[in-house]
């Protein structure tokens, strides 16, 4: 990494909440003016222990928690004063008062020393974070530092979909277009089961329906949300009355296979086939060892191989309705169910 030429703003400090040593220079307290500067990790204010100061031109932050923050794993040799911080395939390792560090045994000039003063030791923030892949912006007029994470847009949007304000349908969108099919996002937080907060490729920021027919995005926790999202909506429709043959357009009457395709298609935008001979061919089969919350479980029924559907609840409960006597209900998956299970698939 070469020096930077940025004569307006050439260091950053971060303090790495240790006992000072007598070898290492210690600089006053009043050699420091105290600066009225805000410090921002990916648009969200960083709090410090003390306030931001200036030094000869340097900011100086005495902030322990910005290693981590940033992805780092520290370690502290408090004999030899030396810090080293690991962050994926780069390791970073510094001797305070040193001119030079070592990125991955590569030797990096610092421009100003890491130095201890009143029980803080201050590293070099723009330093250390660059060389552990963030970027470092200084805005003048706000007095702000802006710390950057590097962003991999993993994310690829199937379906034209809102970039909204808000995680909510009816909240105005971040531009006048929507994302369009093929277009890359970095997914910053799972807001619920339904929206995904999320960064665009030339730095706009707002959330996209979660929904699977929208994006490519998966995770083990946003699985569970909609599995939970899924039983719990259907959950309202307990008691509700069992036709068989029940049209799909309405839901004061259920059978099997229209209460699933109904509580997929409006929990999820999942649109699965009417009958669940046809549903069993959707997704992919899963043994009954490994079943989990949303997979759906196809029994024989009216002389048929497959002639009924229900939704696996979780802790061995499967939510379904086949009967007037119980209609929408909640029950064990033991018994005769055992007995007729043929198959399960996992469309979530």
């Amino acid at each position: 990494m070469t020096k930077s030429k940025t004569v307006l703003f050439s260091l950053l400090g971060l303090s790495l909440f240790y006992s000072a040593s007598a070898h290492a220079e210690t600089v006053t307290q009043t050699q420091i003016t105290p600066k009225k500067i805000s410090i921002y990790l990916d648009d969200r204010q960083l709090q410090a222990e003390v306030p931001p100061v200036s030094l000869r031109g340097a900011v100086l932050v005495p902030m322990r928690g910005l290693f981590e923050e940033q992805g780092a794993k520290l370690n502290w040799n408090n004999t030899a004063k030396i810090v080293t911080a690991t962050k994926g395939d780069k390791k970073l390792t510094y001797r305070i008062g040193d001119t030079t560090a070592q990125l991955n045994g590569q030797s990096l000039t610092l421009d100003v020393p890491g130095q201890i003063t009143d029980g803080y030791t201050l590293i070099p923030l723009r330093f250390v974070s660059e060389a552990l892949g963030s970027s470092v912006t200084w805005e003048p007029v706000t007095q702000s530092v802006r710390i950057f994470s590097p962003i991999t847009y993993e994310t690829s949007i199937l379906w034209g979909v809102n970039l909204r304000s808000a995680p909510d349908a009816q909240s105005g969108s971040v531009q006048s277009e929507m994302l369009p099919s093929g277009a890359k996002v970095h997914v910053i937080r799972e807001v619920n089961a339904l929206w995904l907060e999320v960064r665009t490729e030339d730095n706009q920021r707002g959330y996209i329906s979660a929904k699977p027919k929208y994006s490519d995005y998966t995770s083990a926790s946003l699985l569970d949300k909609q599995a939970d999202a899924l039983i719990s909506y259907g959950k309202t429709y307990l008691g509700t009355p069992y036709e068989f043959g029940a049209s799909p357009d309405q839901t004061k009457t259920f059978d099997c296979s229209s209460f699933v395709k109904r509580l997929f298609g409006d929990t999820l935008s999942i649109e699965l086939p009417r009958v669940s001979y046809d549903q069993a061919k959707e997704g992919k089969k899963v043994g009954i060892d490994s079943l989990r919350k949303g997979d759906l479980l196809f029994f024989s029924a009216r002389g048929l191989d497959i002639g009924h559907v229900a939704i696996y609840a979780g802790n061995n409960q499967i939510l379904h309705t086949y009967s007037k006597d119980l209609n929408v209900h909640v029950e064990a998956f033991d018994g005769q169910w055992r007995k007729r299970f043929v198959t399960a698939r996992r469309i979530l």
